[in-house]
């Protein structure tokens, strides 16, 4: 007898329909063919001991399973459900009229259990798309997959209660779709009044956050590098619910993501100096987003910048400019999402007080120079704004007033953000201001004079190359929308221009 289970394969952060065809005849042999990867190859003993466990039996016949389309890879335990159920059909210990309805997905404990999977939003979506009713999964995947609206999602603990709702003898709840009422949510309890002093770097984050501008912060050890950034998800615009999704999709892939159900806050990653460049970017023998792409939408933070290798850092320079990184592999290529803030901090030298002449460890700028050199220029002309940070004064930290709170700060952004998004609406892809490309720049940042004249004089000093003039261009272009200016005016350009403390003489020569 020939039964077929609908389920799906996630390849990136998309789901691909796969069919699997059991079929049952005369004979002895287990034959499982389309592409298996081991995980899959090796279901047929995690199967026959959960279906002795819950009372049924894996058939003495011939049985072969088919993974279509048959030239499509597939891999993980999450086929074990849909091929124990193929094989319980086909060899007539259940019937069932439901099975065209649904996707079955899954993966099988010896005792009949149901273990969580993958990537089951990108399987949810697919089933949606594809026409199906229902979603039948792990219970601890089911708070992700309810938020596909449209889609009936059952979780289940073990496979006797698949069978039992599939036979209709019980038909367990839906489970709620917990997030249909999308909202704001900031409960990391990380906020800028909590900072004391550093106005000025306050003024840079709202800047960055406006614009979506990558930021570097250099200034020496205890002057508050990292804790201003771990502050700067709060002071994002909230997230819209097409991007939760796509962000959703990418950590679901990873397995991040289980009884959370959909991703409200924007990511915040801070992955370690000693991270490798596929870590990073992602990729592997069975491509998985990297820490770029688990930041798209969110905030990446690389502290100690000089700390990480070259190479690591080198590999990110495309998919700052093109928000996305594509893997490659002989036979299929993936492409994940990766428009994601940077910010990035350093010490000015290896021992962090290079501009600290009370410091008695301080050294030559020749040393600086050589800790400077592991940063590549063309990295850094991919930073929009560099800031110095200095340490707080006592008077500031005895202060008890706390500072100005990050709702307070996040309002503004959201306002410039409006117009930036009123600005760019005939011009698809394009959503705040970092995103401008040279032919955006010539359209809406049109200068006057003596603005021209003073970058200008900027240009020539600094020396600094045609992708610095546009990241000063973008930079004061979210000032004069802080500012609610519709034009460009001389100051927003001037503070632009001290926002580029890396191409000032003193730092690399």
């Amino acid at each position: 007898m020939l039964t077929q289970v609908f389920a799906g394969a996630v390849y990136g952060i998309e789901s691909h329909p796969v069919t699997i065809e059991v079929h049952i005849d005369k004979g002895i042999g287990y034959h499982l063919v389309g592409l298996p990867d081991n995980a899959i190859k090796e279901s047929n003993y995690r199967i026959a001991a959960a279906l002795t466990n819950c009372g049924f039996k894996l058939p003495g016949k011939k049985i072969t399973i088919n993974l279509a389309p048959a030239d499509l890879r597939n891999e993980g335990a999450s086929y074990d459900l849909p091929i124990a159920i193929g094989i319980l059909v086909a060899s007539g210990q259940i019937r069932t009229e439901i099975l065209d309805q649904c996707s079955i997905m899954g993966e099988l404990a010896l005792d009949g259990g149901l273990r969580p999977i993958k990537g089951v939003l990108p399987i949810a979506l697919q089933a949606k798309s594809s026409g199906l009713m229902s979603l039948l999964i792990p219970s601890e995947n089911a708070n992700e997959a309810a938020v596909v609206d449209g889609l009936a999602v059952y979780g289940f603990q073990n496979l006797s209660d698949l069978v039992a709702f599939l036979e209709g003898k019980d038909f367990p709840k839906t489970k709620i779709n917990l997030n249909k009422q999308f909202e704001e949510h900031h409960k990391n309890g990380l906020d800028f009044s909590d900072v004391k002093g550093q106005e000025s770097i306050k003024r840079c984050m709202e800047i960055a956050a406006a614009g979506g501008h990558n930021i570097i912060l250099i200034g020496p050890p205890g002057s508050g590098k990292s804790m201003i950034a771990k502050r700067l998800p709060g002071i994002l615009p909230p997230m819209e619910l097409d991007e939760a999704l796509e962000t959703t999709k990418i950590h679901s892939v990873v397995g991040g993501v289980k009884d959370q159900g959909l991703v409200c806050q924007r990511p915040f990653r801070s992955p370690h100096h000693t991270i490798s460049d596929v870590a990073l970017v992602g990729g592997g023998a069975y491509p998985q987003p990297g820490e770029i792409s688990l930041a798209h939408n969110g905030v990446l933070f690389l502290d100690e910048l000089p700390e990480f290798k070259r190479g690591v850092l080198e590999v990110m320079r495309q998919p700052l400019e093109d928000r996305e990184v594509t893997i490659s592999r002989a036979k299929f290529t993936v492409t994940y999402p990766a428009s994601f803030m940077l910010v990035a901090s350093m010490n000015p030298s290896p021992s962090g007080y290079f501009n600290d002449e009370q410091s008695p460890a301080r050294i030559s700028p020749t040393e600086m120079l050589r800790y400077m050199g592991k940063i590549s220029g063309p990295l850094l002309d991919r930073i929009d704004l560099h800031i110095e940070v200095t340490p707080v004064p006592f008077e500031k930290l005895s202060q008890t007033r706390g500072g100005e709170k990050s709702s307070d700060i996040r309002s503004r952004v959201v306002k410039a953000r409006q117009r930036q998004t009123k600005r760019f609406k005939n011009h698809q892809g394009l959503f705040h201001n970092a995103q401008m490309q040279s032919k955006d720049l010539r359209e809406f940042c049109c200068l006057p004079d003596d603005a021209l004249t003073l970058l200008q004089q900027a240009m020539e000093k600094l020396r600094l190359s045609a992708r610095a003039y546009d990241r000063i261009l973008k930079v004061a272009r979210t000032i004069a929308d802080l500012e609610n200016q519709d034009g460009i005016l001389t100051t927003h350009i001037a503070e632009a221009i001290q926002y580029r403390s890396l191409d000032r003489e003193g730092w690399l020569g």
